[in-house]
């Protein structure tokens, strides 16, 4: 087992405590004011992760802390003759098959091929022949009107793979949707030019901690924010007084500039998604655990 000096993993600590806390911040200072952030909230309240979870560091599995013994406070740390460590057996029988779920769900995506052809129409067919009332962010105008918005749906082909975000569809537009994504279909459908699918990656991180570094999952969060950002710029809302300029996906320019984000988007998060892999693989040798077999070979997504 390596060491990570006392000095080396306090710097370490404090770092990571420094950038996520340009996230945590102003989100508990918004929670303070009643000021809730259409865009923004949603990486707290959709993935109910506490801000105070995302400040917590620990290191990679195997790794011990000279001189940690704060860490012990901790219920999945224990004392090793080298320092304070993750003890195995914090590593429930449940918590190993969540490790192995979310590895299927990653490597199944991670061998298939994006789908660049959405255009972020989620979000517009979650308010689709919906009234003021029914709109999730009801304090936020829609950029065309309802009639606007439900104009593009209809036409438009939708194409969403993603089941989280297909569930919520208004009922109308579900039966326009290619695919009719249940929960079941997730290893078989998920495909990684999906932004939701990519936002995830920072949902499996943390399902996933504190076996994996928390630098990992930090990355992870500022990804997936980066990819909120482009969601809701895409989304029927004018969010223009929140500072987020629209991507108008109902313009043939609109749509080449969000398949170019969600090209780069499926590049980088190959590389995060590669991280995972490779860090929940480590989790399972270091408890002792066999790896399943996982698809290798490149596919794509079931339909069209």
């Amino acid at each position: 087992m390596d060491v990570l000096p006392e000095a080396e993993w306090r710097a370490r600590r404090d770092a990571h405590l420094d950038r996520v806390r340009e996230w945590t911040v102003p989100y508990r200072a918004r929670r303070q004011r009643d000021e809730p952030h259409p865009v923004l909230d949603f990486m707290w309240n959709y993935y109910s992760v506490r801000p105070s979870v995302l400040e917590r560091w620990q290191p990679p599995v195997g790794i011990a802390l000279a001189g940690g013994d704060e860490f012990l406070a901790r219920r999945e740390f224990t004392t090793t003759p080298r320092g304070v460590a993750l003890a195995p057996e914090a590593l429930t029988a449940k918590r190993r098959t969540v490790v192995r779920s979310i590895l299927r769900l990653l490597a199944a995506t991670a061998s298939r091929a994006p789908r660049l052809h959405c255009f972020g129409l989620h979000e517009w067919a979650m308010v689709y022949r919906s009234t003021p009332l029914d709109v999730r962010h009801s304090a936020v105008p829609l950029r065309l009107g309802h009639a606007g918005t439900d104009a593009v749906v209809e036409s438009m082909p939708i194409r969403c793979t993603h089941h989280d975000a297909f569930r919520f569809f208004t009922e109308d537009a579900r039966p326009l949707n290619a695919h009719q994504p249940r929960r079941s279909d997730q290893v078989e459908l998920e495909q990684p030019g999906c932004l939701h699918a990519n936002m995830d990656l920072f949902k499996w991180s943390f399902k996933l901690a504190p076996f994996v570094p928390a630098e990992l999952v930090a990355d992870c969060f500022a990804f997936a924010l980066r990819i909120r950002e482009v969601d809701m710029r895409a989304s029927p809302y004018d969010l223009r007084a929140y500072g987020y300029e629209p991507i108008p996906v109902e313009e043939s320019a609109g749509r080449t500039d969000y398949a170019r984000r969600q090209r780069a988007f499926a590049e980088e998060g190959a590389e995060l998604r590669g991280r995972l892999l490779d860090a929940g693989r480590s989790v399972l040798r270091w408890a002792g655990e066999p790896l399943d077999a996982e698809p290798t070979a490149a596919g794509s997504a079931r339909g069209g």
